[in-house]
């Protein structure tokens, strides 16, 4: 019998929840065993082919994919498809047919409790992160925020529009994280007449605020052609409103230590929790002893988003490295670039349990990152093979790419 089946008659069930679902994907490019499938409307899991891996749950941004259910029978793909919502959790604890009372109860813990006991587990939180709020907000009972700010963070002369954008909740409680995401929901529908679907954005501002005690926050988002998300937020005017959901996301959080050291390498937009972490250390870390280091690439200074309000940061307070890899007269230089170039400093903090890495931007960026923090390890006699994973358990390595 296999381990994850109690009896004939229970047995736990890998779902997705189709209301914070943001149908990125991600799931079913990494699930191993090709369990996760999708059609326009849901992602769903094959109960007959999920073996609790686990490898798709740290990768989803939402947390959708991280839902499970003891039932006496699958529930069938077809019947995930049509789903709106997850279905509540049948109440199983009075059948004693195989088993009774206390023991089902037992038996229905035990099942869920191995929901993160698989190899490698779900990357936690830094042990210091303060425990985020999740999933308050969802497609059918959204948020409704008001637009304070929208400012282009790019040079007016460059393709690369990104907008720095502020939303206000009112008296609606919406309490956030550094490091959380929030969703939102465009007008509309797509061609098949369906509402579109929900769009992430990282929080930019810190958990008090943009501005502080305002009960508002900031988003960092880049106009894509064509993009129906990134096209209605980045046209938005003060005053309107939008729906949101959220917030998502419980464990690419900033680490308060006093004494932790932060690592953050991004991209582009990816620079958004960034912004919120090192805005948060402004406010409250006058007596932090942790190191706050900031590998931010583009294509050139203009189109580096808040370049301009980053030379005001102070170096006591954020060591900046902004590395540029299409300046005219210049070599072409990436973020891994400079990470081999600050060798001595990298492998110092790399051999710190209290150093934290965080890497935000396009998929496919880590992996160069990836090569760079080898070299680094080997120059210092470290072994990265053994060192991440190490840091991954601990809560110190985290990778969000979009």
């Amino acid at each position: 019998m296999p381990e994850d089946v109690v009896s004939s008659e229970l047995r736990k069930q890998h779902l997705i929840d189709p209301e914070i679902c943001i149908r990125c994907n991600t799931c079913e490019a990494t699930c191993p065993v090709g369990a996760v499938t999708h059609d326009d409307n849901n992602y769903v899991v094959d109960a007959e082919k999920c073996n609790f891996c686990l490898d798709c749950i740290a990768p989803c941004p939402t947390g959708s994919i991280d839902n499970w259910r003891v039932v006496r029978a699958a529930w069938s793909i077809e019947d995930q498809l049509g789903w709106n919502e997850l279905p509540a959790q049948e109440n199983i604890a009075g059948d004693t047919s195989q088993l009774s009372g206390d023991a089902v109860e037992d038996e229905i813990e035990a099942l869920l409790a191995t929901a993160h006991a698989g190899a490698g587990g779900k990357v936690g939180p830094p042990a210091s992160a303060a425990k985020p709020a999740v999933n308050l907000f969802r497609r059918a009972k959204p948020a409704i925020a008001v637009v304070q700010g929208n400012y282009r963070i790019t040079a007016a002369d460059t393709e690369s529009d990104v907008r720095h954008i502020v939303l206000g909740f009112g008296d609606t409680p919406f309490p956030v994280l550094e490091g959380q995401s929030i969703g939102i929901v465009p007008p509309g529908t797509r061609a098949d007449g369906k509402p579109h679907d929900v769009r992430l954005y990282s929080i930019a501002s810190a958990r008090d605020g943009e501005k502080r005690s305002a009960n508002n926050l900031a988003l960092t988002v880049k106009r894509v052609p064509g993009g129906v998300g990134s096209n209605y937020v980045c046209d938005l005017k003060i005053g309107d409103k939008v729906q949101v959901t959220g917030p998502f996301g419980a464990t690419f959080l900033m680490p308060n230590a006093h004494d932790a050291n932060v690592i953050m390498i991004c991209t582009g937009t990816g620079s958004a929790p960034f912004r919120a972490f090192t805005e948060q250390r402004r406010r409250t870390g006058q007596n932090v002893t942790g190191k706050f280091v900031l590998f931010f690439g583009a294509r050139t200074p203009q189109e580096l988003p808040y370049f301009g309000p980053l030379q005001k940061v102070p170096d006591s307070l954020l060591e900046k490295h902004l590395v540029f890899s299409r300046v005219p007269g210049s070599d072409k230089e990436y973020v891994q670039d400079r990470i081999r170039r600050e060798a001595v400093d990298m492998g110092t903090l790399l051999q710190s349990p209290k150093t934290h890495i965080f890497i935000c931007g396009l998929k496919g960026m880590e992996a160069g990152v990836d090569e760079a923090l080898a070299d680094v390890c080997r120059k210092h006699r470290l072994d990265w093979t053994a060192l991440k994973p190490d840091m991954r358990a601990q809560g110190r390595f985290h990778v969000e790419t979009y």
